[in-house]
């Protein structure tokens, strides 16, 4: 079992800036692949940035060159750090853990870009 803890989410005005962290705990030496997910009501949960134990990393179009994603292992934690936000980047981010076949998903942080 693998638990995770999102924060960092907020209101920004577009152009601004947010870093999400997600907390891994339980089995996390298990884990090979984290990602953080998007969702607004209405539309499917969409991939945004993953990254592997192998620390390969892909992203969504619509957020390269402004999103990053980064793994600190010591301290068990995956960022996001989201540059240069948009309006449409408003939705609530989950953060996403793969492990022994099985995928865990955190509660959510709402992200909210308007001025």
């Amino acid at each position: 079992q693998v638990q995770l803890v999102e924060s960092g989410g907020g209101l920004v005005q577009p152009g601004g800036s947010l870093r999400l962290s997600c907390a891994a705990s339980g089995s996390i030496l298990s884990i090979y692949a984290m990602g953080w997910y998007r969702q607004v009501p209405g539309k499917q949960r969409e991939l945004v940035a993953g990254i592997t134990s192998g620390r390969g990393k892909n992203y969504a179009d619509s957020v390269k060159g402004r999103f990053t994603i980064s793994r600190d292992n010591a301290k068990n934690t995956v960022y996001l750090q989201m540059n240069s936000l948009k309006p449409e980047d408003t939705a609530v981010y989950y953060c996403s853990a793969d492990s022994e076949g099985s995928n865990y998903w955190g509660q959510g942080t709402q992200v909210t870009v308007s001025s």
